[in-house]
């Protein structure tokens, strides 16, 4: 009977210990690496994505820091940094980038809940007030590590599948100039078309991770527009055989979500794009 009763109480330890590092929301920072011969110089990109408006301590404090930390050239927002939720407080949101911009050059596309708030186009304005260079179906060229690279980004597909398109067509004629081209997107599961370009690093969200992972067995569980076992749900993919690298940010978004994250931290992304090897 005592062993039974120990045996009960190393399961239920075992189980709430499982439990509490599962449920564990600290924000992390994920870090890859790309060579490319197209840079001389090495670049760094801060990737954020999916913060929904939530909540990382006084005047977002910690997110800043540990961007402030990873010391970037760039900050990508790659949508959905605003909330179509009421609860979620949209001036939070907008601080957070007017924080981003004032210290780095920040570039950002919308997500689907920008376009859900129905006011997609005053949200765009409010970023463009706060600094952050609004890219919709646009293309710049940007000197930043002492590197020349081309940053290009679209909207979120709920703006419509014919503008959508048209968005990206017009972009893809920027990565023929022979410099690093960056396409900003939120959606990652579109990479059928995404493989057709020739752009040389794609960074995306969307997929919140797949909400819950398994390490090292299931890489995420369900991600919207993706389903069960989404193949994107969180890393970094190559598509095709020489197609472009693919990016899916994990995102920031924490008690905007209905289910909780389950052994998913949210996450920043920093890619170090460095000169290719001889």
């Amino acid at each position: 009977m005592k062993k039974k009763t120990i045996i009960t109480g190393v399961a239920l330890g075992t189980g709430v210990l499982l439990l509490c590092l599962g449920l564990d929301a600290r924000l992390t920072v994920r870090t890859y690496r790309i060579e490319s011969d197209k840079v001389t110089d090495p670049v760094r990109l801060a990737v954020l994505t999916d913060l929904h408006a939530c909540k990382y301590g006084p005047g977002q404090r910690n997110l800043l820091e540990a961007v402030a930390k990873q010391t970037p050239d760039v900050v990508l927002l790659c949508g959905d940094i605003v909330d179509d939720d009421p609860a979620m407080p949209e001036e939070r949101a907008l601080d957070t980038v007017e924080a981003l911009a004032h210290r780095w050059p920040t570039y950002y596309v919308t997500g689907n809940h920008e376009i859900w708030t129905g006011r997609s186009d005053e949200v765009k304005q409010a970023l463009r007030t706060r600094g952050a260079v609004v890219l919709e179906g646009e293309s710049v060229n940007v000197t930043a590590g002492g590197q020349v690279f081309t940053i290009a980004g679209i909207d979120d597909p709920s703006i419509g599948e014919v503008a959508w398109q048209t968005q990206l067509d017009a972009v893809e004629g920027s990565t023929g100039k022979g410099f690093f081209s960056v396409l900003l997107t939120h959606r990652p599961e579109r990479v059928g078309t995404y493989a057709q370009t020739e752009f040389d690093l794609i960074l995306a969200g969307h997929a919140h991770g797949g909400q819950w992972r398994v390490p090292g067995l299931i890489n995420g569980v369900l991600a919207p527009n993706q389903g069960l076992f989404p193949s994107y749900a969180g890393g970094m993919y190559t598509l095709g055989d020489q197609g472009p690298v693919l990016i899916v940010s994990r995102g920031l978004a924490r008690e905007s979500t209905r289910i909780p994250r389950l052994f998913n931290r949210p996450e920043i992304v920093i890619v170090d794009v460095e000169p290719a090897k001889k």
